[in-house]
């Protein structure tokens, strides 16, 4: 069982803005670095009580992000590298500087954000790390009002779905993964992500982020080593969260109004998460109340190591949002993980392509034997087949300095090249000893040489893929990594140190109090402090939730305020409903109904048009009329009467039918049989069956250079289609014409 370790937790405090300046706001955050401890005070309290806070590490305005990024990130990026999950995040309000810590500025180099210094710190090792290869793809999310988007997709507006894997966990389905092989084209992708990214202006920030983001880099390694190859898979996982808002002091509207309510209810449910995970009494972490949760779910409380930065502004206008910041963190400090190393994943994409490389090897040596072979029998031209074996020694050269470079195994090589020569000693005798059919095949050769080049250039793509290693002989740069390495851990111990230092200092100071009444009469004091602090955080408490509690009820009064809305446009729209369908009984639908919890929506019924089967277009009268014509030809047969009678009952008949009636039609039934015609012309369009896209295969996305998380994961998940709906069917026949008597 892998062991635990708490999450990491550092606070950063930025400088008053322009705006604070002019507005003659005051500082009330105190930093005090060697103790790692954050102190706040409340600019409504005359007293000049401070709470305190011990974390990781405290970093005050003067404080760069390099300096945060040696102390805290170093390590993390550098488990990575040996196969962990790793997750830096950044977390606060609205300005609080958070993508300045993550992004930062391009021409500030001591103030060069957390994800370029990641990105050059995992090249660096790469290029200087020997007998290791690495395969690095990128990936860049967000999660823009509940949608997750590909921000290097084609369509970057397309909206994404978050899947489940039952080994491999939480992952989005159809999210592009691009190979990386050097700093510039990693940071070429994250420059194209950003312009995709949707960012807004409020009165607390200019440039403020309406989403959040997630940059991963996934890592594959192949360690070449005495006893065989192995292999480990990590992702590093770069977190740029979108800051809590107050309407009243970023004075959104609209459509920013609408952003500012999705982010809120996110980081509501990420510090529920929080907060489930560390009282341990909770026997369910609320992961699908959110996206965010969802997809950090391993990152809290999972297989990764994970450093939260919470950013504040020490300005005393937002002393509540730093308090709910700090409160937050401090309890995020306890959240314990379990991180392991990924070690021989069954289906990593190194693991594929160092097959595919043994392939295409058999491939070129058989293609390249018998093009040589072919030569001996005196088949083909003479040129080409002297070309042919040159290529042939040339790509053996090449093949025998990779097995020496990546295997370090020179007994399998001898004994892999003598099983080589013993197939080429085969197969020519085989061949010398059937010369009666080599006229027939003097264009194969040809096209073994096509195949063959066919093979070496695929061979070479995919060789192209996997890096590492190219700057070992860089004694400067392996020496600045060894330096840089070195200066981490010496700072690693000293935190820990001073960890232990001021918890010593605590106890002598204690110790140092022998008088026993001044004992107690500071025990008194000191409970009476504690008394009025207790008093003061129950006050701050109830304030806080009395704010959030007048956020909630603004919340609710606006969505019944659109519920309301609604039910008023249904009700003038419902008379405009066809009664022949199935929406005309909105009870019934609502009854029908089902929540679907993973996706998030209502699951309705079709729409159906109930069809009533009506009689044919037969009058009544002239069935009756039918009837009394046969009573009264029955009634002539068995009378004597002449002739004449027959014809005065015939005319006494018709004179009391209604023939204009009957025979000038009026125009009702017509109308009813028109449109019946027309309700038969109508066409109900059928929803086909759903065919999920499924991409090609790894080799094929390799060649355009993009691979999907579809080829990593499972395809167990099926989408399933939609029910068709109901073809409506004709029940009404066109009137026979009638010829009257």
């Amino acid at each position: 069982m892998s062991p635990s370790e708490c999450v990491k937790v550092v606070v950063r405090s930025r400088p008053l803005g322009q705006r604070e300046l002019k507005i003659g706001c005051s500082v009330v955050v105190e930093m005090d670095p060697k103790r790692a401890q954050c102190s706040i005070r409340n600019p409504a309290d005359k007293t000049g009580t401070t709470k305190l806070f011990t974390f990781d590490g405290a970093y005050d305005m003067n404080a760069t992000t390099e300096n945060i990024y040696n102390d805290i990130v170093y390590p993390l990026v550098e488990s990575v590298l040996e196969g962990y999950n790793g997750t830096v995040f950044a977390y606060g309000q609205t300005g609080s500087g958070k993508s300045f810590t993550m992004q930062g500025p391009h021409n500030w180099p001591c103030q060069r954000g957390v994800v370029p210094r990641a990105f050059e710190h995992i090249f660096e090792a790469i290029a200087t790390t020997e007998n290791v290869k690495f395969l690095v793809c990128a990936s860049y999310l967000e999660i823009y009002i509940e949608d997750v988007r590909d921000l290097l997709g084609k369509d970057t507006k397309q909206k994404l779905e978050i899947k489940e894997h039952p080994e491999k966990g939480v992952y989005v389905a159809g999210l592009s993964m691009h190979p990386v092989h050097n700093i510039n084209e990693v940071e070429q992708l994250l420059a194209r992500g950003m312009r995709n990214r949707a960012t807004a202006a409020t009165l607390m920030n200019t440039d403020s982020s309406r989403s959040h983001s997630i940059f991963t880099l996934h890592l594959e390694m192949i360690e070449m080593a005495t006893d065989g190859q192995h292999i480990k898979m990590a992702k590093l996982h770069l977190v740029d969260l979108a800051g809590s808002e107050r309407q009243s002091k970023t004075g959104t509207t609209g459509e920013r109004l609408k952003e500012a309510t999705k982010i809120n209810l996110s980081l509501s449910a990420l510090g529920n998460v929080i907060s489930a995970l560390v009282d341990g009494k909770s026997t369910h972490v609320p992961y699908r109340d959110s996206k965010l949760t969802r997809l950090l779910q391993d990152s809290l409380g999972g297989n990764t190591k994970t450093i939260m930065i919470a950013c504040i502004s020490p300005a005393d206008n937002n002393y509540d949002e730093s308090l709910s910041t700090l409160r937050y963190a401090n309890r995020a400090k306890n959240i314990k993980n379990k991180p392991r190393i990924n070690e021989d994943a069954k289906d990593a994409l190194l693991r594929q392509y160092q097959e595919e490389i043994a392939r295409l090897k058999q491939l070129l040596d058989k293609a390249q034997m018998q093009n040589t072979i072919s030569s001996v029998n005196g088949t083909g031209d003479k040129d080409e087949i002297e070309k042919i074996r040159e290529n042939y020694e040339q790509k053996m050269s090449c093949l025998e300095q990779k097995y020496l470079d990546e295997q370090m195994n020179k007994a399998k090589l001898e004994n892999e090249l003598s099983q080589m020569q013993d197939n080429y000693r085969q197969t020519l005798s085989r061949l010398s000893q059937d010369n009666t059919n080599v006229t027939s095949n003097n264009a194969k050769p040809l096209m073994r040489v096509a195949d063959a080049e066919a093979a070496l250039e695929k061979l070479k793509l995919i060789e192209r893929q996997m890096i590492g290693g190219e700057q070992t002989s860089n004694t400067a740069l392996v020496e600045k990594r060894k330096l840089k390495k070195h200066e981490a851990e010496r700072r690693r111990k000293e935190l820990l140190a001073t960890a232990k230092n001021g918890q010593s200092d605590e106890m002598e100071d204690f110790h140092a109090d022998k008088d026993r009444l001044e004992s107690i009469r500071n025990k008194l004091e000191n409970a009476q402090k504690v008394n009025v602090n207790l008093q003061r955080e129950i006050e701050d408490l109830q304030s806080e939730f009395e704010r959030d509690r007048v956020d909630y009820l603004e919340t609710i009064r606006r969505q019944n305020q659109q519920m309301k809305l609604y039910q008023q446009l249904l009700a003038k729209v419902k008379p405009c409903i066809r009664k022949d369908s199935n929406y005309a009984d909105l009870e019934s639908i609502k009854r029908a109904a089902v929540w679907d919890g993973d996706a998030q929506k209502w699951n309705l019924p079709e729409f159906l048009f109930i069809k009533t089967k009506l009689p044919k277009a037969e009058s009544v009268n002239n069935l009756k009329s039918a009837a009394e014509n046969n009573q009264i030809d029955n009634y002539n047969t068995d009378s004597d009467d002449s002739g004449e009678e027959l014809l005065r009952q015939r005319f006494a008949k018709s004179e009391e039918e209604n023939i204009a009636g009957t025979y000038f039609k009026p125009l009702r039934p017509v109308s009813v049989i028109n449109k019946t015609r027309e309700d038969k012309m109508r066409n109900i369009d059928q929803p086909g069956t759903y065919f999920p896209y499924k991409h090609n295969t790894t080799w094929k996305h390799l060649q355009s250079g993009i691979l999907y998380t579809d080829d990593l994961y499972d395809g167990r998940a099926s989408q399933a289609s939609n029910a068709s709906r109901l073809t409506p069917t004709n029940i009404f026949k066109p009137p026979s014409s009638r010829t009257t008597p």
